[in-house]
């Protein structure tokens, strides 16, 4: 049983999508919780998360703070953290579910699983930047934040969680995991290509992996998120 937590902040274009991949699921009974902690937004994304029937939270804006707060309240076995602009493909709970029953089970070592990074744009360049994403988490075994992460709480409070940063939180996460206890499923967590179309596939792409790189180098936050956008 699944709780699922999402960090918003003026989500309304692309909050309702998310939030509907996750309808199959619940009717399951696999996801039995949705909390949407939010930092405050002025557009119509309360008014989504209650005509989904999801909980609204009320939280300090920044994501590292928004997911921590959204863990706490938590009540169930599992979480699954997602962006409020990321739709998990049709039928992600069955590769989740069996995932989740084989670590249940120890059939497989307490670990974490990321879904596969996808854009929802066509053409050259989103299929290009997913296969340098998926070079990145074969390598480095690096998911990021876009590609959802689903966690036992138990593994997950072992590690001590997110910390609110303000950036790299899902990075921080990540490397305090391990690359032995990250499994990549095959599933596609579709994320909204907004920002890539607006700034540019490359340079946006760039931009994230020197971001990375700084960070890995123990650059300061702030000087990282300057950097970020």
């Amino acid at each position: 049983m699944i709780s699922v937590i999402i960090p918003t902040f003026n989500a309304e274009a692309t909050l309702a999508e998310t939030l509907g991949a996750l309808v199959p699921a619940a009717v399951a009974g696999l996801v039995r919780e949705v909390l949407v902690v939010d930092g405050g937004s002025k557009d119509r994304t309360a008014d989504i998360v209650e005509h989904a029937g999801a909980n609204l939270l009320p939280g300090n804006l920044g994501r590292g703070h928004q997911l921590k707060a959204g863990a706490a309240r938590a009540r169930f076995p599992w979480l699954m953290f997602l962006h409020a602009d990321t739709a998990l493909a049709s039928g992600w709970e069955h590769e989740a579910s069996a995932f989740m029953r084989a670590v249940d089970r120890q059939e497989l070592p307490l670990a974490a699983a990321a879904f596969r990074f996808a854009l929802d744009a066509k053409g050259a360049r989103p299929r290009v930047l997913e296969r340098l994403v998926a070079l990145r988490c074969a390598t480095l075994r690096v998911p990021y934040g876009d590609q959802g992460l689903l966690i036992p709480k138990r593994l997950y409070e072992e590690i001590g969680g997110y910390r609110p940063l303000a950036l790299m939180e899902d990075v921080d996460l990540v490397r305090r995991l391990g690359r032995g206890r990250i499994v990549l499923l095959r599933t596609q967590a579709v994320t909204s290509a907004e920002r890539f179309r607006r700034e540019g596939y490359m340079r946006r792409g760039a931009r994230n992996l020197l971001c990375l790189t700084l960070w890995t180098l123990g650059v300061p936050i702030h000087i990282i998120a300057r950097i970020y956008g």
